[in-house]
């Protein structure tokens, strides 16, 4: 499998002082690919299904947790302060949202929930330091709340992938349209949708069943 590379955004802005402590707290694609991911079964689905429930644009995160048949149990949405790419940040932020929505799975042995990551940016499929941050910090987040670590999926204006699989698809993509969720194949009773207090350039939208 091939991957490409492209600089982060994010990271134009970072301090060299703090540019080790950062690379540390990333993952690239062929350490995520070797972490035993679990596919999912039909990444279409889960892609559209959140995209509708949450219509997210660039610079917005989805964080969502299944169940052992895929099944969407929670989701929230939210854009992360314009920083530095960070893992830690980025696992913290993760963390908060998952409390949220969903209580914690610590006292089980195994984990039987799945989170997943869609993060909605500029630029291409490539992957970039910011994704590899988002990746640190989703593995991080589901150990500290005892879910399985899932996939990390990005949308962009060409459309989403699954970073390590090398399966995406054009639609939906970070300029689409809201989709009526009763053609998105997710489930019938949608979410009810939250929204957090908070400056209107950082609105956090949180959506929990």
């Amino acid at each position: 499998m091939t991957f490409g590379f492209a600089p982060s955004a994010a990271s134009s802005f970072a301090s060299p002082a703090g540019s080790a402590s950062r690379l540390a707290r990333m993952l690239e694609p062929a350490e995520w690919a070797a972490a035993g991911i679990p596919l999912l079964r039909n990444p279409r689905d889960i892609v559209t299904g959140l995209h509708a429930r949450h219509l997210p644009r660039p610079a917005t995160a989805v964080v969502a947790v299944l169940d052992h048949e895929e099944r969407l149990i929670a989701s929230a949405s939210f854009t992360p302060r314009p920083i530095p790419a960070d893992g830690w940040d980025f696992r913290n932020a993760l963390l908060a949202h998952l409390r949220r929505v969903i209580p914690h799975d610590l006292r089980r042995r195994t984990p039987v929930r799945t989170a997943v990551l869609l993060f909605c940016r500029e630029g291409d499929e490539r992957w970039t330091e910011e994704d590899g941050a988002w990746m640190w910090g989703l593995r991080d987040a589901c150990t500290l709340h005892g879910l399985r670590c899932g996939a990390y999926i990005t949308l962009t204006g060409d459309g989403w992938q699954v970073m390590g699989e090398g399966r995406g698809g054009r639609s939906p993509h970070a300029s689409s349209p809201p989709t009526d969720l009763s053609q998105t194949g997710a489930d019938d009773a949608p979410p009810t949708l939250r929204r957090a207090s908070g400056a209107a350039d950082a609105l956090r939208r949180t959506a929990a069943r």
